[in-house]
């Protein structure tokens, strides 16, 4: 079984390659201020759906890249 969890590490790493702020990312997703996108970013809160399908278009990427797959034993 294969367990999909958001790569925040990989979403952070992105913004900084693009050379956007946390200010530049809280505003493309609608936020007021730049903690909302931090608290996503930190995994302080979860990305929705719409976030992420944002996020993705932001970095001209699949959505699917931005997800770890973590392969889990078969007994769980």
């Amino acid at each position: 079984m294969i367990e999909k969890k958001v790569d925040l590490l990989k979403i952070k790493n992105l913004r900084k390659t693009f050379n956007f702020s946390l200010e530049d990312m809280a505003k493309k997703l609608g936020y007021d201020s730049p903690n909302g996108y931090y608290y996503l970013e930190s995994g302080r809160s979860k990305f929705s759906a719409e976030a992420l399908v944002k996020v993705a278009d932001i970095f001209n990427i699949s959505i699917e890249e931005l997800f770890l797959n973590k392969r889990l034993p078969k007994w769980q």
